[in-house]
C-alpha cells in the first residue's frame, strides 16, 4: 500500500511548489508534492523557456533582499544540476527618465547599492544594437541579472527533492481537502493523504482550493511570442540582455534567443483578459501575435522577422500586484504562496525557502510583512 501520511503536502509542483518541496526535503521533512498536470508542464505559469531575473526592483526596493537571496540559491542549484539554469548576461530597464519603471529601478539601485550603468537612448543603441528607442529614453544596465531556464529550474528542484527522499506525483488532481485539527486531509482523484501541514502553490487554481482568498487572486491570460531575428548576431545571450521596457504602447519585456530560434517578447497584462483558469483561452491567435510584433517592429527592428512560436502563460494577479506569502488566516496548518502577478518566477528559489520556514517553524527570518494576507483586511 502506498504511503498516506506525510509531514507536509505541497499542492502544485510548478516553479514555487517544486522549490518548496525541495526546501522541505532538504530540512528533513517527509514531503509529498501533488501536481495535476505533468512535471514540468505548460498549463501554469512556470514555462516559456526563459524567465528574467533582475536585481533592480522597480516595483519596490523591498524586493531586493529577496531577489539577492534568490540569486544565491539559484547559483547553488545551478552548481548541482546537469543542465545550465542561470544565465547572467545582464538586464536592462528601459523607459523615459521619469517613468515608474526607469525611475523605480534607479531608486532600487541607489537604496541597495546595486552596481549599474545609466545609458541614453543613443548609448543603448551603441551598446545593444538590437534596440532602437528614442534618444530621450534611458536604460539602466545591471550586469548580475539575466535569465533562468524555467522548465529546467522546476526539474532541478524536483531532482533535488527526490534525492532527499521526497515523493512527487504528477497527473494527480486534488479534488478536496479539510483540516483535521491538527493537520490536514487531502483527497485526490487517486486517493487520500494526511499531513501535518498543507502548502498551497497552485497558481491560478489556488482560489478554488482556498475560496476565502479567491477575491485577491485574479487569473489573467498572458501570451508570449518569439520572432526570428533578421540579424541573429544582435540577439544572442551575450549580445542582448533580458529587458523590461515602459513605452507608450505599454509595459513589455523580453529575453535573448535561447533554445527557440527567436527573440522573446511579452507584454504585461497582455490584452487584459481575465477569468477562471478553465475559462482562459489557451490557444494564441493573430491578435496576440500582432500586439507583440508591433512592439518588436518599432523597438527591436532587426529582431522582428518571422514568428517562431507563440505560447499562453497565465498570470495570477493580486489587487496590489504584490505576492501572498503567509500562513492562512483561518487554518494554522495551511501555508500559501500565490498571486505572483507576473514577476514572481525569479523569486521561486527563495519563496520555496520561505514556505518551508512557515510550514515547519511557523515563521521565517525573511521580511514578508508586505506579502501578508492581512494587508487586505
Amino acid at each position: 500500500m502506498s504511503q498516506s501520511q506525510f509531514d507536509a503536502i505541497v499542492v502544485g509542483v510548478g516553479g514555487m511548489g517544486s522549490a518548496a518541496t525541495a526546501h522541505l526535503a532538504r530540512r528533513g521533512a517527509d514531503v509529498l508534492g501533488l501536481e495535476r498536470y505533468d512535471v514540468p508542464n505548460s498549463e501554469g505559469s512556470s514555462h516559456g523557456v526563459t524567465r528574467i531575473i533582475r536585481l533592480p526592483q522597480y516595483e519596490d526596493p523591498a524586493y531586493v533582499p529577496l531577489v539577492r537571496r534568490a540569486l544565491d540559491l539559484w547559483q547553488d542549484l545551478d552548481a548541482e544540476h546537469a543542465r545550465p539554469l542561470l544565465h547572467q548576461h545582464g538586464t536592462l530597464d528601459v523607459g523615459a527618465p521619469d517613468s515608474d519603471l526607469y525611475a523605480g529601478a534607479k531608486r532600487s539601485c541607489d537604496v541597495h547599492d546595486i552596481p549599474h550603468e545609466a545609458l541614453t537612448g543613443a548609448e543603448l543603441a551603441e551598446r545593444v544594437p538590437g534596440f532602437d528607442v528614442p534618444e530621450g529614453y534611458r536604460a539602466l544596465y545591471q550586469p548580475d541579472g539575466g535569465f533562468l531556464h524555467a522548465e529546467q529550474c522546476v526539474v532541478a528542484h524536483v531532482d533535488a527533492a527526490h534525492e532527499r527522499g521526497a515523493t512527487v506525483r504528477a497527473r494527480e488532481r486534488v479534488v478536496d481537502w479539510e483540516p483535521t485539527g491538527p493537520g490536514v486531509r487531502v483527497v485526490t482523484d487517486r486517493g487520500a493523504y494526511h499531513a501535518d501541514t498543507l502548502v498551497v502553490t497552485a497558481g491560478a487554481w489556488t482560489g478554488r482550493l482556498l475560496p476565502s482568498l479567491e477575491p485577491y487572486l485574479q487569473p489573467e491570460r498572458q501570451v508570449l511570442g518569439w520572432f526570428q531575428p533578421e540579424v541573429p548576431s544582435r540577439f544572442g545571450p551575450t549580445q542582448f540582455p533580458s529587458f523590461v521596457a515602459d513605452v507608450p504602447e505599454g509595459h513589455f519585456y523580453g529575453a535573448p534567443t535561447y533554445e527557440v530560434p527567436g527573440v522573446k517578447v511579452g507584454k504585461f497584462n497582455h490584452r487584459g483578459e481575465t477569468g477562471s483558469p478553465s475559462a482562459v483561452r489557451r490557444e494564441p491567435g493573430q491578435a496576440d501575435e500582432r500586439l507583440l510584433r508591433e512592439f518588436a517592429e518599432r523597438y527591436l527592428p532587426t529582431g522582428a522577422g518571422p514568428t517562431m512560436r507563440l505560447s499562453t502563460c497565465p498570470f495570477t494577479n493580486t489587487p496590489d500586484e504584490d505576492f501572498l506569502l503567509d500562513t492562512h488566516p483561518e487554518y494554522d496548518d495551511v501555508v500559501v504562496g500565490a498571486g505572483f502577478s507576473g514577476h514572481g518566477f525569479k523569486f521561486a528559489s527563495v519563496v520555496g525557502e520561505i514556505l518551508a520556514d512557515l510550514a515547519l517553524d511557523g515563521a521565517t527570518d525573511h521580511q514578508i510583512g508586505p506579502f501578508r494576507i492581512s494587508r487586505f483586511g
